[in-house]
């Protein structure tokens, strides 16, 4: 059984880190879009259209056949969302579907940098549009689908309609007191990991914490937790795993159920590990996959894609009781099981296992927690 590849350092900061609070006016929207400019390929020109936004323009890959008529044209999800996307304000012909392109955003106009500070994206098949603005002082973000019952909001669930970039101080958010990194401690997690993963309490309350879920740098949501063990998310935020920005270049992927699990491996030594956001299925389904826009429940694969289709190995380290068991089916389902490895917990006793990574830390410590990983199973030859 191969070695699983432990980072032993964390992943180097991203050039476009940036911790938010509430005296912050403004940022460099070319830092903060630096990853989206990193994964742009193919840039055939740069072009002005009618509208007067400058684009980065692709070779489209997917569009009508040429001998298609006008009329069969307008059948398609092609003719569906081409006009509803003129309609924002957006020329379709500088976007290349599957990819995320950057283009000046038509509400804020690039704001008072001029800069393109706007991501939209079009689905390879051109069943929708997702877009976002990150201009600080515009967010504008949304979505729209070629099929008009899906633009009904209550036929889209977690639809964004508007979106402000968060901050540390519109979340009155605040570093951890001295009552829950005693909390912590107890559990085994140390106050430079707590440091390094942002986890934060809310202002003035030693009972709530935050964990603060960041992509590329950015605050982009925040799910809250007492001690007693209850749990609620920052509403109108998009589904992503926690932990993003530590597998942006990682081989190899860990992924839990958890963010106390998240942070339990990485006192254990990995970094290159995520949490899914929303906990386990009760039971794997029977039916057939979705489609990746229609598959609500696990969007925040789907968000992510670009991160995991450079994975060669995916550690499943979910819970080890039914509905965990489930998740880590689910999620092989969609990675693609002939790439994924299942871990077992270690026995607690004749009749139990261990249930997940911060109970082995807890009971066992960091070295059984990596005696656990590198003993995982290729899942194809689980029973």
């Amino acid at each position: 059984m191969p070695a699983h590849t432990r980072l032993r350092t964390p992943p180097s900061p991203l050039p476009c880190r940036w911790t938010p609070n509430a005296s912050s006016n403004s940022l460099s929207v070319n830092r903060l879009l630096c990853f989206w400019v990193s994964s742009v390929e193919s840039i055939s020109r740069i072009s002005l259209h009618s509208n007067g936004f400058r684009s980065f323009c692709h070779v489209r890959e997917s569009q009508p056949t040429a001998y298609m008529d006008e009329a069969e044209e307008e059948r398609t999800d092609f003719g569906k969302l081409k006009p509803k996307i003129e309609a924002l304000g957006i020329d379709s012909d500088s976007c290349a579907p599957g990819q995320y392109d950057l283009l000046y955003c038509p509400k804020c106009k690039g704001g008072p940098s001029l800069n393109r500070s706007l991501s939209f994206h079009i689905s390879p098949n051109w069943s929708y549009a997702i877009w976002r603005c990150f201009d600080l002082q515009c967010g504008w973000a949304g979505q729209v689908f070629a099929d008009t019952n899906m633009d009904n909001p209550g036929n889209l669930r977690g639809k964004i309609n508007s979106y402000r970039p968060l901050t540390v101080g519109s979340l009155r958010l605040e570093m951890l007191g001295d009552e829950l990194l005693t909390f912590f401690s107890e559990r085994m997690i140390s106050k430079e990991t707590l440091q390094r993963n942002n986890v934060m309490q809310v202002a003035g309350n030693q009972k709530v914490f935050a964990f603060t879920y960041r992509q590329n740098g950015m605050l982009v949501g925040c799910k809250y937790r007492t001690v007693e063990k209850k749990f609620w998310q920052r509403k109108n935020t998009e589904k992503m795993l926690y932990g993003l920005d530590d597998i942006a270049e990682a081989e190899e992927i860990i992924i839990v159920e958890g963010e106390m699990d998240k942070l339990s491996m990485e006192e254990a030594g990995y970094y290159n590990c995520v949490s899914v956001p929303s906990g386990a299925p009760q039971m794997v389904s029977l039916k057939e996959l979705p489609s990746p826009e229609k598959d609500s429940c696990f969007q925040y694969l789907w968000n992510c894609k670009d991160y995991f289709d450079k994975a060669s190995r995916i550690i499943l380290a979910t819970d080890g009781d039914i509905p965990g068991q489930a998740l880590a089916e689910e999620l092989a389902r969609r990675l693609g099981r002939e790439r994924c490895w299942r871990v077992r917990w270690p026995k607690k006793n004749e009749d139990s296992s261990f249930k997940d990574a911060n109970e082995v830390l807890m009971n066992l410590g960091a070295d059984a927690l990596r005696d656990a990983i590198n003993d995982a199973e290729l899942f194809e030859t689980q029973n």
